[in-house]
């Protein structure tokens, strides 16, 4: 399993190793071992997710309350899609900025995202599937969201696809408005709750 840091503190990508053979391919895409020594604590899974989109789908940017926020670890076993890291987190270095992973089926890397920061993601096929390993359960009071269209942040998404959201995905604020709002998470919060899962 190879890791590496993304240019946002706090996201890594995991790239393991596949074994193909005339029967398919075999792979481990969660490998505790080297999650551990990448990311400086084991994952805690309490909750696994399962979506699958259609092309130009777009999901996000999601981001739950610190504490206890939501980690996660989100691999492809089917199509492809575009995994985006937003530092939502007031007070950080690189508050405002984003990362991005294609994160593919035949590649079967994943991308971790911890607790604080934003993500969303792009369908760039029909059926594509995406499986997430979350730290804490779905806390609808905790959770919040981004547009993923705001301007200023000018996410990297391609313009030949169609884009589909929901609802509330369209509807939600800009970073700025929910800057101005007071409701981002804090950037001491969320290294105090790092600094907690590595005692």
């Amino acid at each position: 399993m190879q890791a590496s840091s993304l240019k946002i503190d706090g996201a890594f990508e995991f790239t393991p190793r596949t074994f193909p053979d005339d029967r398919g391919v075999f792979v481990s895409p969660y490998q505790e071992a080297a999650f551990t020594e990448a990311v400086g604590h084991p994952l805690r899974v309490a909750q696994t997710n399962h979506s699958v989109s259609r092309a130009g789908t777009i999901r996000g940017i999601h981001y739950a309350d610190v504490p206890p926020s939501q980690a996660k670890y989100v691999f492809c076993p089917r199509g492809s899609f575009i995994d985006v890291i937003v530092d939502i987190r007031v007070g950080s270095p690189t508050f405002g900025q984003w990362d991005a992973v294609l994160v593919n089926a035949e590649k079967c890397n994943a991308v971790y995202l911890a607790e604080g920061l934003g993500h969303a993601m792009i369908a760039l096929e029909d059926d594509t599937t995406m499986n997430y390993l979350c730290s804490t359960v779905y806390n609808p009071s905790g959770e919040h969201g981004l547009t993923p269209l705001d301007p200023a942040l000018d996410l990297p998404w391609p313009r030949e696809l169609e884009f589909l959201l929901s609802e509330k995905d369209t509807s939600a604020p800009t970073l700025a408005e929910a800057y101005e709002a007071g409701v981002l998470p804090r950037y001491e919060d969320c290294l105090a709750l790092y600094a907690s899962l590595k005692a």
